[in-house]
């Protein structure tokens, strides 16, 4: 994988914002998500196979999590990982306790999950990501989270990270603003509306699957992969133009 120069990649000449994914972009977060993922769903699929007399097929976090829940909003994960094993559930309300057996239950109880960890051992952000963003705020590009994780905020003060960004379009403005999730590119798209920047002239930066094709389907001047789990071609099939293994590769 070729070492990009960031003045010739992101450039102020050809772009003047960059929005990042939060999860395994910024954040060494996506493994704890993962993790919580599979605890939840792993407790949920052991019972309904105990009641109903059938075998036990674990939550698999290198083939389950990647295809149907990592960069989604937290009900869709649930919904189409919950498919692909031909389970339907009630979709249920947001405001479904973690113990229902719905869509929105399922989903709440891993996001308990979650803030435990975080509130428990904090958020360790990557060190070139922290790098990147303050070049490219030194450098004058407006700059933007987008993510579908409601904890965002959250984990942006733990991380001390939240004074760096002039846009933070994530799970709770999913939710209040009716946007469709990751792989659509709606929520880019708002990010760059929200910054008052063409598309075009906005650098989209993802490590899922469903975010650089949420970058590729909202024609992006540019999409950036970020392949920490080296899936690397996986990523370039799905549209980005460019990835690498971490961040600290295009810092100058």
């Amino acid at each position: 994988m070729r070492q990009p120069n960031s003045r010739r990649v992101i450039s102020r000449d050809k772009y003047d914002a960059v929005l990042l994914d939060l999860d395994g972009v910024i954040t060494d977060t996506a493994s704890i998500h993962a993790a919580c993922w599979k605890q939840m769903f792993d407790e949920y699929l052991q019972k309904r196979a105990t009641q109903r007399g059938e075998a036990f097929r674990p939550f698999d976090i290198a083939t389950d999590y990647r295809l149907y829940v990592d960069g989604k909003p937290r009900y869709d994960g649930v919904r189409d990982f919950l498919t692909s094993r031909g389970i339907r559930l009630p979709e249920g309300s947001p405001d479904d306790p973690p113990q229902a057996e719905t869509v929105d239950g399922l989903g709440n109880r891993k996001n308990d999950l979650v803030n435990r960890i975080i509130e428990d051992k904090g958020v360790e952000p990557y060190e070139g990501s922290v790098e990147l963003i303050r070049q490219l705020r030194h450098r004058g590009f407006k700059i933007a989270v987008v993510t579908s994780s409601q904890n965002c905020t959250a984990v942006l003060k733990a991380a001390k990270l939240d004074h760096f960004f002039d846009v933070q379009v994530d799970g709770n403005v999913i939710h209040a603003q009716h946007l469709a999730g990751k792989p659509a590119p709606d929520t880019y798209l708002m990010a760059a509306r929200l910054l008052g920047v063409e598309p075009a002239r906005a650098v989209v930066i993802e490590d899922a699957i469903s975010g650089v094709e949420a970058g590729a389907a909202g024609n992006f001047g540019l999409v950036i992969g970020v392949a920490r789990k080296g899936n690397a071609e996986e990523l370039k099939h799905q549209g980005a133009h460019l990835v690498v293994k971490d961040l600290g590769e295009l810092v100058d």
